[in-house]
C-alpha cells in the first residue's frame, strides 16, 4: 500500500472532521510532511512509543494513542480476569499532555477499567512510585522526556512499577497492532476516575527521603541552585530538598514555570550544558556549591560542581552516577549492610566502573540493555533472593533504591546534595570526592556522538552504518588493537586474538555493538529507539596516582577519545 493509499484511509467517517481535514490538507498541498506522517506506525523503544504531534500512523495523535491504549486495555482484561483493573495515569508538561492524559483514561474507563489520573502535570517517577504505592495493575505516563516541543509520547508500566519487558512488552504490541482505528472505544465513564492531587506528592517525597539520605552534615550549609527547566520537578525536588533539611536553594525563577515551549532553552536537556546555562549565571551571584537541572518529565539530572579551578562545570552521567554509587555503597558498608546478596543494576552502554567499584564493596554489579526498563526487571527478578542497592546509566538517569523503578531524579538530587554537603562540611568538593574515587578504582572518561538522521532516507542510513559495523568491525582503535566483538544482535562475542565466537545469550537480543581494545578503551554502537540517531558511546581509562595528575591524566584521555572518533570517522 502506498502512503498516499494509507492517508487516504483516514478520510473515513472513522476519523473526526479535525484530522479528516489536516489529512486532506496534506493531500491537496502534496506536501512533505505526509510521507513522513504515513509511511510507518509509531514504534515502541526503549522508552515507548515517542513521536511528532500531528496526524497520521506515524505522529501522536486521538488515534495512535487510543489505539495503544485499547490494545492494552485488551491485554490488561485477558492478564487480570475476574478482577478489578487498576491504571495510575501522569503526565508532563508538553502540548497536549493533558488532553492526551484524559484521553487515554477514557479509553481505559470506556473498557471498564479503573483509572487514577493525577490532577495535573507530575514527573515520571512520581507515576512509577504510585502504581506500587495505590497497588495498579499497570501505570501511564504521557511524556516525550527531552525531545524538542513538538514531540511527545507514551510509556506503559506493569503492576510493579517498571517499564513493560518481555514477555509483556510484544504481547502488548501485538495487540495494539490488531486493533482497527474503529474498535477503539473513546467514549468514558467518568465514574471510574479517582484524581490524584497533590497529597500524593508528600507520600513520594517522604520515601525519597528515606530512601536516599544518610546523614546530616552540612546541609544548612551547602548553597544550592536548582532548575525545573520549565518541567514537573518544580513540584517536587524544592520540597523535598527543603523537608530534608537543606536551606540554601536558589531557583532559577523564570525556568519554574512550566512550558511545552521550553521558551529559555534551545532543549530541555540536562546532559547539554547550554540547558544549564541559566542555573550556572545564578550560581555565580549565589557562589553556589552545586547546579541541579532536571528535565521535562523529571526521570533525569544534570549535576554541575566546582571543578579544581573553582569554576562551575557539568558532570557527565558516568562521573555523576559514579559519585552517588560509591558514596551509597560506602554508606551501606558503614551500617554493616552489605551481606554479599546485594547488587547494583548498569546498562552495556554504561562505564565500565561501576563493575570495579561493584567489586571493591563486594556487591554484584549487573548489566542490562539500555533503558531503566531492563534495571527494573532485574529488581524484579531479584525480589526474595537479592537485595537492589542503586542504579544508573550514562545518560544521567540514577535510582536509589527499589522504591521507585524507574530512573528519579528527586531521590538522586537529594543523596546528591547530601553528598555536596558532606565534602564542603570536610573541606573539599564533590569534584575532589569524584577524584578520590578515581585514585581508589582506575579513572575512567567517556565521550557520546549522536549522528541524527531523519525520515525514512535517515533510518535506511542508519540501518546501513550498523551493517558495516557488524560486518567490518574496526582492527584497532587509539592505536590499541580490537580484542573483542560482541554483537547482542546475534549474541555472540568474537575473540579476535583465539579466532573464537563464544555465545553471548544472558542478555536479550538488541541491535547493539560493542568493541573493547587491549587497553580497556570501549566503544558501543546502537541506533536509538526513540529518535532518528544513531549513537556511539566511547569510554577509555588509566590510572590516577593523585589529585595533582588529574588534569594531565584527563587530557591525554580527552585526546584518546579524539583519536578513536578519528578511528571510527565519526570527525
Amino acid at each position: 500500500m502506498t502512503t498516499l493509499e494509507k492517508a487516504k484511509l483516514w478520510l473515513s467517517d472513522t476519523f473526526d472532521k479535525e484530522t479528516r481535514d489536516a489529512v486532506q490538507s496534506l493531500i491537496d498541498s502534496n506536501s512533505p510532511d505526509l510521507e513522513d506522517s504515513f509511511y510507518r506506525e509509531l514504534e515502541f523503544g526503549t522508552g515507548g512509543m515517542r513521536g511528532i504531534m500531528g496526524v497520521g500512523t506515524n505522529r501522536l495523535n486521538k488515534y495512535t494513542l487510543g489505539q495503544a491504549t485499547q490494545g492494552l486495555a485488551n491485554y490488561m482484561l485477558a492478564q487480570f480476569p475476574n478482577e478489578e483493573i487498576k491504571v495510575a495515569i501522569a503526565y508532563d508538561v508538553r502540548h497536549n499532555s493533558k488532553e492526551f492524559g484524559k484521553l487515554v483514561a477514557d479509553v481505559l474507563t470506556a473498557n471498564g477499567i479503573k483509572v487514577l489520573l493525577f490532577k495535573d502535570h507530575r514527573p515520571t517517577p512520581e507515576l512509577s512510585f504510585t502504581v506500587r504505592d495505590k497497588k495498579c495493575n499497570g501505570g501511564i505516563v504521557l511524556t516525550a522526556s527531552h525531545n524538542p516541543p513538538e514531540y511527545n509520547g507514551y510509556k506503559v508500566y506493569w503492576n510493579d512499577g517498571a517499564q513493560i519487558v518481555p514477555p509483556h512488552d510484544e504481547a502488548i504490541i501485538n495487540e495494539v497492532y490488531s486493533v482497527k482505528f474503529d474498535e477503539i472505544k473513546f467514549e468514558g465513564n467518568d465514574d471510574l476516575i479517582e484524581w490524584i492531587g497533590p497529597e500524593q506528592d508528600d507520600v513520594y517525597i517522604d520515601a525519597c527521603i528515606e530512601n536516599s539520605t544518610y546523614q546530616n552534615v552540612g546541609k544548612e550549609n551547602l548553597n544550592i541552585v536548582f532548575t525545573s527547566i520549565h518541567g514537573t520537578t518544580y513540584t517536587t525536588v524544592p520540597k523535598a530538598l527543603e523537608k530534608a533539611g537543606f536551606k540554601k536553594i536558589d531557583l532559577v525563577k523564570e525556568q519554574m514555570i512550566p512550558s511545552g515551549n521550553f521558551t529559555t532553552v534551545e532543549s530541555p536537556n540536562p546532559e547539554e550544558p547550554a540547558a544549564l546555562e541559566m542555573a550556572m549565571d545564578l550560581a555565580k551571584i549565589t557562589n553556589a556549591d552545586i547546579v541541579i537541572g532536571t528535565d521535562p518529565d523529571g526521570d533525569r539530572l544534570g549535576i554541575a560542581v566546582r571543578n579544581l579551578d573553582g569554576e562551575m562545570q557539568l558532570l557527565n552521567g558516568n562521573q555523576t552516577n559514579t559519585i552517588l554509587t560509591y558514596y551509597i555503597l560506602n554508606e551501606w558498608r558503614k551500617l554493616d549492610k552489605i551481606t554479599g546478596s546485594e547488587f547494583i543494576g548498569s546498562t552495556i552502554v554504561t562505564s565500565d566502573i561501576f563493575f570495579d567499584i561493584a567489586q571493591k564493596f563486594g556487591v554484584q554489579c549487573k548489566s542490562g540493555l539500555t533503558g531503566f526498563k531492563w534495571i527494573g526487571k532485574m529488581i524484579r527478578e531479584a525480589e526474595g533472593k537479592e537485595k537492589f542497592i542503586c542504579g544508573g546509566e550514562e545518560s544521567f538517569g540514577f535510582m536509589t533504591g527499589d522504591f521507585v523503578r524507574d530512573k528519579d531524579s528527586c531521590g538522586s538530587i537529594l543523596v546528591a546534595c547530601e553528598i555536596a554537603a558532606w565534602c564542603k562540611a570536610n573541606g573539599r568538593t564533590m569534584y575532589q570526592y569524584m577524584i578520590e574515587i578515581y585514585q581508589e578504582v582506575g579513572m575512567y572518561y567517556e565521550g557520546l556522538v549522536n549522528l541524527v538522521r531523519k525520515g525514512r532516507d535517515g533510518a535506511e542510513e542508519i540501518q546501513n552504518m550498523m551493517k558495516n559495523f557488524r560486518e567490518n568491525p574496526p582492527k584497532q582503535l587509539a592505536g590499541s588493537l580490537v580484542e573483542e566483538v560482541k554483537d547482542f544482535k546475534e549474541q555472540t562475542n568474537f575473540v579476535v586474538s583465539k579466532n573464537e565466537k563464544l555465545v553471548m545469550n544472558e542478555i536479550p537480543k538488541s541491535n547493539v555493538l560493542i568493541y573493547y581494545t587491549q587497553d580497556g578503551t570501549k566503544v558501543c554502537v546502537r541506533p536509538s529507539g526513540t529518535e532518528p540517531k544513531i549513537k556511539f558511546y566511547i569510554s577509555v581509562k588509566d590510572e590516577l596516582n593523585s589529585e595533582a595528575d588529574f588534569k594531565k591524566k584527563l587530557k591525554s584521555l580527552e585526546e584518546k577519545i579524539q583519536e578513536v572518533k578519528k578511528d571510527l570517522q565519526l570527525t
